[in-house]
């Protein structure tokens, strides 16, 4: 591939740096390991469903709540998911469309060349 394969974001209006500053690098990095682990992401590839308690993801994913609850604490620190309580039940959700559109794009990517 080559540059012109590569298909840059549309400018919208929040420029990034060249070079981002070393900070910034490891929090990218930090970000990117969050999506890392195959539960994780199947856990959010689930909730672009929409909102889920924690039995629904666990069922529907084969598996234990435990699991889950450990899976959506890790997601939820690093800003993926949210969650809203109704009585007894937590709801996850995914935190907003940046979500989505990130894991939509990774698909995309992989699936170019299958």
């Amino acid at each position: 591939m080559n540059e012109i394969d590569c298909v840059r974001p549309v400018d919208d209006g929040t420029s990034m740096p060249m070079t981002p500053d070393d900070d910034t690098v490891i929090d990218l990095a930090d970000f990117f390991k969050v999506f890392s682990d195959s539960t994780r992401l199947r856990i959010l590839w689930s909730l672009r469903d929409g909102e889920k308690c924690v039995m629904d993801i666990s069922d529907g994913l084969d598996l234990s709540i435990s699991a889950v609850s450990h899976q959506l604490k890790t997601l939820k620190d690093a800003d993926l998911v949210r969650s809203r309580r109704e009585g007894k039940q937590i709801h996850y959700s995914l935190c907003d469309e940046h979500v989505e559109i990130l894991l939509s794009t990774a698909f995309t990517h992989i699936m170019e060349d299958k």
